[in-house]
């Protein structure tokens, strides 16, 4: 039986992947049987010394692709079913090139015949009980607030101190700022909140938002650095609890503060000069950015300055029928991000969030691709998060580890070949007379200077 199934489990990789010589990674199987590849991966990184697909048990192959799509691809990898030896970032193409594949009736002919001659039951525990819909699930409508509530405390709860391990010191939780490839995180970090405070023109006194403020980096940075009477709002309880002891601790209790609170809970009779929105507009929903400019545009006073920072999709922008409607459907796009890291999340593409807050009366200022500076910035997440790998797993456990190993370099790879941007996007909100307060060049942002 062992010997059949490794047959079977060949021919499925040959058929997928070519002849080892044709492959640029090597295939371990249970038994210890190794298949070196003979050639380097077009587009890898030149320093990369390539990566090892294991197969751990018999039946892994049939779990992964039947029925086949990145969903159950990346559950293989979860379960414990397939793993990654070396470069985990430059494996992620084997899921593209797996579809291409199997777009191919005689190879899909060929796959599955060998793919049902494999074991059933050899499994790991079912890894598809810890889905996030067990936590939104109940909760109401895709973006009801509670049910927003609901998918943040599950992106969260896995608690401030596996986040900690991996994190800069300010605990910054989206795209570092990198003046150069040398700088470490920390820096990069503190240039990219000093970035946010310097396209905003943020003066002592002004009255500033953080919208999806995390655990206070950046209303702590706005009231230390810039004088700035700040808010902070979020829906996380162990985000909200941590910002206000850092908050304490370094004496600003009288200008900056954080608060739960919903967007849509923004009280209408307050008023900011300047609001940022960084790495939350991903959790707004496309049906709900209208709704969400609206509300910041009630809260930004006129002539004031909204800074929105997100991630958005490249791939959304382009054309498609009804083919590629069909087959990202059945590929499961997307799907292990709403599943198992993000529940609800959604990223659209730049002139869908461009539209909606132009829809709610700002104007468009300002745009900045950061492409480049998320793939440093995760890399640095991974590689802190791998030398603290057995914290991690001790303080959550290998489960939530692999998940997050494996979302943040599929998310890297993501931006590195240019499927995902992040962009900054300045917006202003004119006042009666049309005047946005803002300088007629950029060149003020190279000698911006705050004496608090």
């Amino acid at each position: 039986m062992a010997d059949s199934a490794l047959h079977h489990s060949r021919c499925v990789i040959a058929a997928l992947f070519g002849a080892p010589t044709d492959r640029a990674f090597d295939v371990r199987y249970w038994d210890g049987t190794v298949e070196s590849g003979g050639r380097q991966a077009e587009g890898a990184r030149a320093a990369d010394a390539g990566f090892v697909l294991v197969l751990r048990r018999p039946g892994a192959l049939r779990r992964m692709l039947l029925p086949p799509s990145e969903l159950s691809i990346v559950e293989a990898f979860l379960s414990g079913d397939v793993d990654v030896g070396g470069e985990l970032e430059d494996a992620m193409r084997l899921g593209d090139a797996i579809n291409d594949r199997l777009k191919s009736t005689r190879v899909v002919a060929s796959t599955v015949r060998h793919l049902i001659a494999l074991p059933t039951g050899d499994r790991s525990s079912d890894i598809r009980a810890r889905r996030a819909r067990r936590a939104v699930a109940g909760k109401g409508s895709r973006h009801d607030p509670a049910r927003d509530r609901a998918a943040i405390q599950y992106h969260y709860n896995v608690g401030n101190d596996f986040y900690k391990l991996w994190l800069d010191a300010r605990m910054v939780y989206s795209c570092a700022y990198f003046r150069s490839p040398a700088d470490s995180l920390d820096d990069a970090q503190v240039a990219k909140l000093d970035l946010v405070c310097r396209k905003l023109r943020l003066r002592p006194g002004e009255r500033f938002l953080d919208v999806g403020c995390g655990w206070g980096a950046l209303v702590i940075h706005a009231a230390e650095c810039y004088g700035a009477t700040a808010l902070g709002i979020t829906l996380s309880e162990a985000q909200a609890t941590l910002a206000r002891e850092r908050i304490a601790a370094a004496g600003l209790a009288d200008r900056c503060r954080v608060e739960i609170l919903d967007y849509r809970d923004l009280p209408p009779n307050q008023t900011f000069e300047k609001i940022a929105s960084i790495g939350m507009v991903e959790h707004v929903g496309e049906d709900k950015l209208p709704t969400y400019f609206a509300s910041l545009a009630r809260s930004l006073a006129p002539g004031g300055l909204l800074l929105n920072h997100g991630i958005v999709s490249v791939e959304a922008a382009k054309p498609s029928g009804w083919r590629d409607r069909i087959e990202r459907w059945l590929w499961r796009r997307d799907a292990f991000i709403d599943h198992y890291v993000f529940p609800d999340g959604q990223i659209v593409s730049l002139h869908s969030t461009i539209a909606a807050a132009e829809g709610a009366g700002f104007e468009t200022r300002d745009v900045e691709s950061l492409r480049e500076h998320y793939v440093m910035t995760l890399r640095a997440w991974i590689a802190r998060l791998a030398r603290n790998a057995e914290r991690a797993v001790a303080l959550t456990d290998e489960w939530t580890y692999r998940t997050w190993r494996f979302y943040m370099t599929a998310a890297a790879y993501g931006f590195r070949i240019g499927r995902l941007n992040v962009v900054q996007t300045l917006l202003s909100k004119p006042d009666v007379a049309g005047r946005s307060m803002l300088p007629l060049t950029r060149e003020d942002l190279t000698r911006f200077e705050v004496k608090v």
